[in-house]
């Protein structure tokens, strides 16, 4: 019984190891991000997270076994902000690292650490620095660099390129309240080199994945606000050597946390977060963000 148990958790475990080198599932943001910055502006940012997950479901029903699943994620991350045609853009690099590890019921897919996938972005505003709302639309392109191997479970790197395009919204609603809202859809390219369940490779596809998500900022002085989000992700349906897996997703999750500018050029953010509800995969149980960054 146990034996089969893990054999059903596997594919779970390894569909969640392609969507963690991401910033959270799809294109997670932090309250403010889409505030632009003025032309000539350099940021350069580090993102922590620890997540543990205890739960494994399968078409919206929990599977009867005992899994653990945690992950330690960081992100480096570079921007730099120009005035392009009366336009700022903030052309950017984003590199994922970290370390995966499996235990109680799936402790035999162990643990794995390596670089994620190269993420390139740039947001294109239509508004400018100093406006009380601010509307941009970024692109981000995934680029096959992590480290994976098909014949691992656990694997930072997805071997497959990805496109996502994002529409963020931010305004200030009243004095000291600000409200960001934001939407995007993820495209993902083929991953020939997949895990065919018998240690040979096939190709892995898989249909566009939504996601919506808010946040609601308090600033408590100028330097210090308290916020919470809520995310909503859906679709991203597998196809595995030309099965449909069936594993639609649909989750739901929230954060709260406060961000402070520690000094005028530096902010630290620290928030907490879990999933509320999970269709297919891991359910997130506690979830540590952590972000440092300077302005130059």
């Amino acid at each position: 019984m146990k034996q089969a148990s893990k054999q059903l958790a596997a594919p779970a475990v390894a569909f969640l190891a392609l969507t963690l080198a991401a910033p959270a599932s799809a294109v997670d943001l932090d309250a403010g991000d889409y505030t632009a910055l003025p032309g000539g502006t350099n940021a350069l940012v580090i993102y922590g997270q620890y997540a543990t997950r205890n739960e494994l479901y399968s078409k919206g029903n929990q599977v009867p076994i005992n899994p653990r699943l945690d992950s330690e994620i960081g992100i480096l991350r570079g921007v730099h902000f120009m005035d392009v045609g009366g336009h700022i853009i903030d052309p950017q690099f984003l590199l994922p690292f970290g370390r995966l590890s499996a235990k109680d019921d799936i402790s035999a897919l162990g643990s794995k650490s390596g670089v994620g996938d190269l993420i390139l972005a740039s947001a294109i505003w239509f508004t400018r620095p100093g406006d009380k709302t601010h509307f941009a639309i970024t692109p981000y392109l995934w680029l096959p660099t992590g480290t994976y191997d098909r014949n691992q479970p656990l694997s930072l790197g997805e071997h497959r390129y990805k496109f996502a395009l994002q529409a963020g919204y931010s305004t200030e609603l009243a004095p000291r309240v600000n409200w960001d809202l934001a939407g995007d859809v993820t495209l993902f390219g083929k991953n020939t080199d997949a895990n065919d369940g018998q240690g040979g490779a096939t190709t892995l596809k898989q249909k566009a994945l939504y996601e919506f998500q808010t946040h609601l900022r308090y600033q408590l002085t100028p330097v210090l606000d308290l916020r919470v989000g809520l995310f909503h992700t859906f679709g991203g349906e597998t196809e595995l050597g030309g099965v449909n897996q069936g594993d639609r997703q649909i989750t739901t999750k929230f954060n709260v946390g406060t961000a402070w500018f520690v000094a005028p050029t530096v902010q630290l953010i620290a928030t907490y977060g879990r999933d509320i509800k999970v269709r297919e995969g891991f359910k997130i149980n506690n979830q540590v963000n952590l972000r440092l960054l300077t302005l130059f």
